[in-house]
């Protein structure tokens, strides 16, 4: 499915300080919950040789088991989790519990156990990289379809933006994707490379839509003497996942 541009939100001071000439911020971010540990370094997962499987029962784990989750063997992506941090992997359900694993930002491969707790947040079961453990739900999504929305783009603007770095022009992208109510969250979870061209991954969270988690976009941008304009857009769709997504890549 194609998600509609909506109009203009804030964004953080994070990059506005960084490049000099982009908007006022308020929501766009590099680092996340307490779900999320941030690192000096690329993100990398634990070295793991061998399948861990955690022995827990529903008597000896915190919150209340619910039915609302992923079923088990879904296979999930990791969404909202700055290109700088990873998402931690659980022994049990809660974040005082021991991190056994860390999960890149942008991940596709995390199987869903079929078990889903509340603590009041949800936290769900999953398998990576052979390691068995429990991950704060908000951070997961099925991973749906990718088309291209550059047209979409250039009429929103009524041209092809320009902006002095890539992560700049990056934002400028995701903030006329985003919505402002309720507010959503950019993420960039792929820093900028550039070059004759740039290119950039943002994740947009939260369109208060039922079905759809957000967008991921992959931006890319012609360097032109001292600026990137945008050349191109890629959205991938981010389906609920306690929801799902069907074979076209359609959240449902």
């Amino acid at each position: 499915m194609k998600v509609e541009i909506m109009p203009v939100v804030t964004v953080l001071a994070m990059v506005a300080a960084a490049c000099g000439t982009s908007p006022d911020a308020s929501n766009t971010t590099n680092t996340t919950a307490n779900e999320v540990t941030s690192t000096s370094a690329t993100p990398t997962t634990v070295a793991e040789t061998t399948s861990t499987q955690v022995s827990t029962t529903s008597t000896s784990l915190a919150g209340e088991a619910v039915d609302l989750g992923p079923p088990s063997g879904a296979t999930l992506g990791v969404i909202g989790v700055a290109h700088d941090d990873v998402l931690n992997l659980r022994a049990a359900p809660g974040a005082d519990q021991p991190i056994i694993g860390q999960i890149p930002p942008t991940d596709d491969a995390v199987i869903a156990r079929g078990e889903t707790r509340s603590l009041p947040a949800f936290w769900t079961r999953v398998t990576h990289g052979g390691v068995d453990g429990w991950v704060n739900l908000s951070y997961l999504a099925y991973i749906g379809a990718t088309s291209d929305t550059t047209a979409e783009v250039v009429a929103h603007f009524g041209e092809r933006p320009e902006a002095a770095r890539m992560t700049e022009l990056g934002i400028i992208v995701a903030e006329a994707m985003a919505s402002a109510d309720p507010p959503s969250e950019i993420v960039i979870v792929v820093e900028e490379s550039v070059g004759d061209l740039g290119e950039v991954t943002l994740d947009v969270v939260g369109l208060g839509d039922d079905a759809v988690r957000g967008v991921r976009l992959h931006v890319f941008g012609s360097h032109l003497d001292d600026l990137f304009q945008l050349r191109t857009v890629e959205q991938t769709v981010l389906c609920d996942p306690t929801r799902g997504v069907d074979d076209d890549g359609v959240c449902v």
